[in-house]
């Protein structure tokens, strides 16, 4: 899959070193050849993890994957749009579940965006989809770029940023033992939670919260009792054992808290057994791992010309599913504003906008993450005081909101980046913001809202790689900022829409749109200098404004 790369072959200066082939690094790769950028992709694995760390792909992300390419393959390998995603509480899996949280299925989303077209629905629905699969997918992708250089084998020790502007970097042959350096004007760590390249930093990641320890098992099985009452995504135990259903088939995963008495080493099964409350048999344990569940954010992204990104950056529990789509919009956002820079048309601005945006979105996540992993601990400690059933069923009826959280997951707004311009409505608000849906809105800083237009197309398919001033006014109010915008060596399009419905959910005639569907500033008018705008939605205005 990768290349081996020895010392007598050693290789001049790399735009973009990448330490770490997981799904975040992967598709940092694919975002910067999207963007016509070489990067060198390192991995010290030659073959994706077995484990599947994660098993859900969000709908924005999948968004994101549309725009590179890759939303359908992940789809043909994922579990099967048929299925619900539901959630199963059991006291014991000798009983009937007390309550079950429901989620549509990717055929009813598909369905339900069908019959709306006011924005407020994804233009993508999630996907589950095992980690190792969607990690196999996207290295495969990202080692078939011209301009991605993909070397397994190979580990990351040490690097030390140079005078002239460049970053050196010393990689291990993990075959034959043998070290040698490479360049690069800048390296991003995708290295995971005990980030090699975090620690040839200064950056340090603060813990909030519990730390604990967990055995995940990971094993095939086609034993009934291990749906005793129906299909499901996640089964949780009150005593302590979460279950979750891979491929809809036989393949499982089993976490649990390592507790004083827990011989999870020995006898997994027998543990999860008695943590299930029922005996169940296994054709095969795959996996057998112990990890920390921990909540920490790194307390910057950047140190000169490194960056940090996905659980380098960020860690959280798996409740709820924002640690690796986190990393998946950080990898995004970094990459197309590298591309900028590397071009010449990105202002020092751009790069330190990354901070600025994604760390915020990645505390906001940790405290939606914490929210749900309160329930995943008081049910337990509930049923363990002796709670009755009704009043059990009770409480975990008024957190059902928890599983449709659509709202976290498209509705974060750069709302203090130094890349967006401010809205100059007057007396105009925000607007509110909510767990459960989406918000049609163009308000700097947002997603722009997913609408059909009258042939069927969604608008966002028609979105350029690069910067899009999309023009709903019918009388080709944008066309001064092409002129402005060649100037600059910028990357911009002008899309005439003539659309009234698709004008009233986008709320202007004139919206700029950034590479990454986000909104950069929108007006009835053109402004007074577009180059005013376009300096400081490209970086090179550092005073910036927010919205």
């Amino acid at each position: 899959m990768g290349k081996r790369h020895t010392p007598a072959e050693q290789p001049g200066e790399h735009d973009v070193l990448i330490v770490g082939a997981g799904p975040v690094g992967s598709t940092l790769a694919l975002e910067l050849a999207h963007h016509g950028v070489t990067s060198l992709l390192v991995e010290r694995h030659d073959a994706p993890s077995l484990h599947p760390k994660m098993d859900f792909v969000n709908g924005r992300s999948m968004e994101l994957f549309r725009r590179l390419g890759v939303a359908e393959e992940i789809r043909a390998r994922g579990v099967p749009s048929r299925h619900s995603f539901n959630f199963q509480w059991f006291r014991s899996f000798a009983e009937p579940p007390v309550d079950e949280w429901t989620h549509p299925c990717v055929d009813d989303v598909f369905a339900s965006i069908a019959e709306h077209n006011d924005g407020t629905s994804p233009l993508e629905p999630y996907q589950r989809l095992p980690g190792n699969i969607l990690e196999e997918l996207l290295r495969r992708r990202a080692g078939e770029e011209a301009l991605v250089e993909l070397r397994t084998g190979t580990s990351f020790r040490e690097l030390t940023q140079l005078p002239d502007g460049t970053v050196s970097a010393t990689l291990t042959d993990m075959a034959t033992g043998d070290e040698y350096a490479v360049r690069a004007r800048y390296v991003v760590g995708c290295d995971g939670a005990n980030s090699a390249v975090r620690r040839s930093t200064a950056i340090t990641v603060p813990t909030i919260g519990p730390e604990t320890d967990h055995c995940d098992v990971y094993f095939r099985s086609t034993d009934p009792r291990l749906r005793p009452h129906g299909r499901y995504f996640l089964g949780i135990s009150a005593a302590g054992a979460t279950l979750v259903s891979r491929d809809e088939k036989d393949t499982w995963t089993a976490f649990f808290p390592v507790l004083g008495d827990t011989d999870f080493e020995r006898d997994p099964i027998g543990v999860l057994s008695r943590r299930l409350g029922t005996d169940i048999t296994v054709e095969e344990v795959l996996k057998v791992t112990r990890w920390r569940g921990r909540m920490r954010v790194a307390e910057r992204y950047r140190e000169g010309r490194v960056f940090l990104a996905g659980d380098a950056a960020h860690e959280f529990y798996p409740m709820g599913g924002h640690g690796a789509n986190t990393g998946l919009g950080d990898a995004v956002d970094l990459g197309w504003k590298l591309a900028g820079v590397l071009h010449g048309w990105g202002g020092p601005g751009l790069l330190e906008s990354y901070e600025a945006e994604r760390r915020p979105v990645a505390l906001f996540n940790r405290e939606m993450c914490f929210n749900l992993l309160e329930v995943w601990q008081r049910f337990p400690q509930l049923a363990a005081a002796g709670t009755p059933p009704s009043h059990l069923a009770g409480y975990l009826a008024q957190e059902r909101y928890q599983i449709e959280n659509t709202g976290i997951h498209f509705g974060y707004r750069y709302s203090s980046s130094p890349l967006v311009f401010g809205e100059d409505a007057g007396g105009e608000v925000p607007p509110n913001w909510k767990w459960t849906g989406i918000t049609a809105s163009t308000w700097p800083g947002g997603r722009v809202p997913s609408v059909r237009l009258p042939d069927g197309a969604p608008l966002l398919d028609r979105l350029s790689d690069g910067f899009t001033l999309v023009d709903f006014s019918g009388k080709d109010l944008g066309r001064a900022v092409t002129a402005a915008a060649g100037k600059r060596g910028m990357p911009l399009e002008v899309l005439a829409v003539d659309d009234p419905h698709a004008r009233g959910v986008w709320e202007r005639d004139l919206v700029l749109v950034r590479p990454d569907q986000h909104v950069a500033w929108r007006g009835e008018a053109p402004p007074a200098d577009w180059g005013e705008v376009l300096d400081l939605v490209t970086g090179n205005r550092p005073e910036g404004s927010g919205s």
